[in-house]
């Protein structure tokens, strides 16, 4: 039977240059099932991009079902997985942010009422550090909807952001990403802002606002590209059965309802909100449900959208919030520290109803984040980790571990807070912070950014600067817009967006932008930072300093204590020993855990345990493995053997000195056992290092120059000095007669 060669009459390239790199897409030649797809190259990143779109909507349901996987294949950066069963497993927490930051974009440009699935795979190839592949599949991902059958309001770009010497840089390389003051990612349609994603090192109001227009504006030219490539191949977008009531149902159910509702609504206590609303819903239905057979889910949008007309109508027309606060004014606020004894920091942060208790444990360096991704980072020592029980919205459901929501605000206030932990160097500590939602109401993301600033703060780490976060609302009608700050859950439910931005006094570390509509101009950006940046001085100022006003000034009597040094490399393999006997050894004899991390030419040796004295002990000896003990030098030591003519004392494995008897005491000594014994600890100075290699030891010197002891005169003048043969047999001296 012949062989038939395969052709790819669809296959077509599309090429241009994207922040001077090229970016060459290829459709037609694979995926031939899917609705939409494509594989898009930017330098060495190749990222393969499916959109698929279920031809009948889903039954019994109100909302768009929407799906967007980020898939790292560990192939892509050479990789086999570490995993027991060497496969990819769940997706990295790095997968799920990138998920949302696509998802964000190009939801509000589907039909609101359309209820047909539909599903984004972006599949990460192969990745090269300077063309960062959560651009390339944003990028593709716009580019697949937009070729495909489903409908859709495209098409979008993204491109990221970085700020190197006062300048901004499009999609920076590796490189440059080091020293960036900041990575913003900026994702617009052709004419308006669609979604912002920040993390920066505390810069100003007016360089965030210039970095997201530098980046709209890059998003155009890629977006005519995108528009070239859907000219020529798009196919034509199929129809779907709307969701939406009909005028008359609407406007029937609005005219029975408005009225009772406005009364329901009228009040800032979500709970009595609830209440009122209940007989509302139960009288509409025995109204409706004989009128409109078969259309419950249809009433319960009705009653929805009359909720949302009231609300918006009451912020347009009248100024007037649900809870009765001006446009600028935040809920009653409340900062509370140390409500849990044991713990190694925790700070309660509430706004309103919202309610987050942030809880801070500090561990050794090696207790940090191992991540198996396709990123360069492979470790992180702070970590922050948010939880949301169904408790806190009132609801009865049993817990199932973070979800992506849950992971997002957990990044997001972790991102908040990165620039002012200290260094390694300053504070060599891993850090988890763990947020507890009690009560939410709105913005429990940025209360968690909050009462994580308390947590550090009331732990003892001694962070840069505290940090707020506070979120901006916006409604919109037309030409008509308006902006309110610190928005609870009825006004995000209602409203357009939720532009959340977290900050110091002098500076914005994080930003996150979610949306309803498809964009924002560039006044609204403006604005809405601009009152964010009030909004966070008055919470720190107000509240949450006066809570606390300062790092505390030593850590928790519960926390390890934590020292550090830096030693030779070479010297290393010496402390840690054949098998690891000696670290072992130095870990037991003083109670504390040792690790070694190497650094080029050094090595960073980090010493944890409860005792500080322990923890000096075990530094000191490491110390006197690592570098030679010199003439002068004071060392904590062991008495290992007792002779008549004095100790001998271990100052490191390995390192050992004597005491000659005259040299124990600032009083004349006459048995070596009236003063140490084997097994004793004490403190020595070397003397002198013979031409052998051997030290001479003192701890009377130290009695007198660290305790401040006074010697009696001469009383070891006349006692002989034993020779250097360190008591060997043919050279030991007569027992002194002591009679």
């Amino acid at each position: 039977m012949a062989n038939k060669a395969m052709t790819f009459d669809k296959f077509r390239t599309f090429e241009t240059e994207f922040a001077g790199r090229p970016l060459v897409v290829e459709t037609g030649k694979t995926t031939q099932l899917a609705n939409g797809a494509c594989l898009v190259r930017y330098g060495e990143t190749v990222v393969h991009v499916a959109v698929t779109g279920a031809a009948k909507p889903r039954e019994g349901i109100d909302f768009f079902p929407l799906s967007v996987d980020f898939e790292e294949k560990l192939y892509a950066v050479g990789k086999i997985p570490g995993s027991f069963l060497k496969r990819e497993g769940r997706p990295s927490e790095k997968a799920i942010l990138t998920s949302r930051v696509i998802d964000r974009p190009i939801r509000p440009l589907f039909p609101k009422d359309m209820r047909n699935d539909v599903s984004v795979v972006c599949t990460v190839m192969s990745v090269d550090p300077d063309c960062q592949p959560e651009i390339v599949a944003m990028v593709g991902t716009s580019i697949a909807i937009s070729i495909s059958d489903i409908p859709w309001n495209g098409p979008i770009s993204g491109v990221s952001v970085g700020y190197v010497d006062g300048e901004f840089v499009i999609n920076p390389t590796a490189a440059q990403r080091e020293v960036s003051e900041m990575a913003t990612t900026v994702a617009s349609t052709d004419s308006r802002i669609a979604m912002i994603e920040a993390g920066a090192n505390c810069v100003s109001d007016e360089v965030m606002y210039n970095a997201i227009m530098a980046g709209h504006e890059a998003n155009q030219q890629i977006i005519e590209f995108i528009k070239g490539i859907q000219a020529e191949i798009g196919k034509e977008k199929f129809s779907y059965p709307s969701n939406e009531p009909d005028a008359e149902m609407f406007e029937a159910i609005k005219a029975f309802s408005e009225e009772d509702i406005k009364v329901a609504m009228d009040t800032d206590d979500k709970t009595v909100r609830d209440a009122r609303l209940q007989p509302i819903y139960e009288a509409v239905h025995a109204k409706f449900d004989e009128i409109y057979p078969d259309s419950e889910a249809k009433i319960d949008e009705c009653l929805y959208k009359v909720q949302k007309y009231i609300v918006r109508r009451w912020l347009l027309d009248e100024q007037k919030r649900v809870d009765g606060r001006g446009m600028n004014d935040i809920r009653p606020l409340a900062s509370e520290v140390s409500l849990l004894p044991r713990v190694h920091g925790s700070g309660l942060f509430t706004r309103g109803q919202t309610q987050v208790l942030t809880i801070a444990t500090l561990g050794p360096v090696s207790e940090g984040q191992i991540i198996d991704g396709i990123d360069e980072e492979d470790f992180k020592r702070y970590m922050h980790h948010y939880n949301f029980p169904s408790y806190s919205v009132g609801e009865t459901r049993p817990s199932r571990g973070p979800g992506r929501r849950e992971i997002g605000h957990g990044a997001l206030a972790e991102r908040a807070l990165v620039p002012v932990i200290p260094p390694v160097e300053e504070f060599p500590y891993s850090i988890r912070l763990v947020s507890e939602v009690l009560s939410s109401n709105g913005s429990t993301s940025q209360g968690s950014v909050c009462g994580s600033t308390l947590a550090l703060m009331d732990a003892g780490v001694p962070i840069k600067a505290p940090v707020a976060g506070i979120s901006c609302g916006l409604i919109t009608e037309g030409d008509r817009w308006m902006t309110m700050v610190d928005i609870q859950g009825v006004e995000d439910f209602f409203g357009d967006m939720d532009f959340k931005v977290a900050g110091t006094h002098d500076g914005i570390t994080a930003i996150q932008m979610d949306l309803k509509i498809s964009g924002l101009t560039p006044e609204m950006v403006k604005e809405a930072l601009e009152k964010t940046h009030v909004a966070r001085n008055y919470i720190l100022d107000e509240v949450m300093l006066k809570a606390i006003e300062a790092p505390r000034a030593e850590l928790s009597k519960y926390a390890p204590k934590m020292l550090t040094t830096t030693i030779p490399a070479d010297k290393i393999s010496e402390v840690i020993g054949k098998g690891g006997k000696v670290i072992k050894e130095i870990q037991a004899q003083c109670e504390v855990k040792i690790d070694i991390e190497e650094d080029g030419e050094n090595g960073q040796v980090f010493v944890s345990g409860i005792d500080i004295e322990q923890c000096r002990r075990a530094l000191a000896i490491v110390e006197t493995i690592a570098i030679d003990p010199e003439p002068g030098a004071m060392y904590l030591g062991k008495v290992t053997r007792i002779m008549d003519f004095g100790a001998f004392v271990e100052i490191a494995p390995g390192k050992e000195g004597l005491v000659h008897i005259s040299q124990l005491d600032v009083k004349r000594t006459d048995k070596v056992t009236d003063v140490v014994n084997v097994g004793d600890v004490i403190r020595v100075k070397v003397m002198e290092i013979d031409d052998k290699g051997r030290l001479n030891l003192s701890r009377r010197d130290v009695l007198i120059e660290v305790d401040g002891l006074t010697p009696e005169n001469d009383v070891n003048a006349d006692r002989p000095r034993r020779d250097n043969n360190r008591g060997g047999r043919d050279n030991r001296r007569p027992r002194r007669n002591n009679g």
